[in-house]
């Protein structure tokens, strides 16, 4: 079961698996009710990308996957096309929430505001209890393009995703840095097309529509081998790089060698 800790979504949107998608109860709504704000633009793009139909003019990675909606960001706003932020110490609780309601991976596409040493040491926490019910935490890098790390991205059970373009290359506002260099991952970022709150499709870009490539890889990975540990797939995803890795620029998913990888293991076994 994949957790999203994000916006709203559109749950009516007729591109939607509906009968997978499950809301975790919170102090506010897993269902738009503004079309046009931020949190439920946001929250439908990326759970499209995890869970719209085969057939629709976005399709998702792993359709079939369960979702957990675990909403994070109150409709307040229009939508401007930037991520939308949290408070450390809510976001602390949606991790929580979302591992106790059985998510084996969970998808950050979040910015942080707010900062304070409680928040950020309750997150840690947060980040902690996940990685020791062997929960798989994917990230949004950021978008402010800088080399620098935070403490979602430094968290060493965190897979932290760079946005690219369609050569592979960074885009120019997609953060980097050692932590993420390091266990990251480079996903699509630029232009991506996925379903609008208003029916229709929608492009946008940045880490945060990079960051559920990597998690409905992985959701896809783990659907194909259910009796594999976390570890396992952590591993698996990261034999993209063989070589101890010293970029600042995590190297490209690659959904294909980690399944052979995956393969391999449980043929042996």
């Amino acid at each position: 079961m994949i957790g999203l800790i994000d916006g709203p979504i559109a749950i009516n949107h007729p591109d939607f698996m509906s009968n997978n998608i499950h809301e975790i109860p919170s102090s506010l709504p897993g269902i738009c009710l503004q079309a046009n704000s931020a949190a439920c633009q946001h929250g439908t793009f990326v759970a499209a990308i995890l869970s719209a139909r085969r057939g629709s003019p976005a399709p998702a990675i792993c359709p079939d996957c369960t979702l957990l909606v675990r909403p994070i960001f109150a409709e307040t706003t229009s939508g401007n096309g930037q991520m939308p932020s949290a408070a450390p110490e809510d976001l602390a609780t949606a991790i929580v929430e979302s591992v106790n309601a059985g998510a084996c991976v969970l998808n950050l596409s979040v910015a942080l505001v707010q900062q304070s040493t409680k928040g950020e040491r309750e997150l840690e926490e947060a980040l902690n209890y996940a990685a020791r019910r062997n929960v798989i935490l994917v990230a949004a890098a950021g978008n402010q393009g800088t080399v620098a790390s935070t403490i979602i991205t430094r968290h060493p059970c965190v897979i932290p995703v760079a946005a690219c373009d369609l050569q592979g290359r960074p885009i120019s506002y997609s953060n980097l840095g050692s932590s993420i260099g390091r266990r990251g991952l480079s996903a699509p970022g630029d232009a991506i097309t996925s379903l609008g709150s208003d029916g229709r499709p929608r492009t946008w870009g940045g880490t945060s529509v990079a960051a559920p490539f990597v998690t409905g890889a992985i959701a896809l990975l783990w659907s194909e081998f259910p009796r594999a540990t976390a570890a396992e797939i952590r591993h698996a995803v990261a034999q993209t790089s063989a070589s101890r890795r010293t970029s600042v620029v995590p190297p490209l998913l690659d959904a294909w060698s980690a399944y052979q990888v995956m393969l391999r293991a449980h043929v042996r076994n």
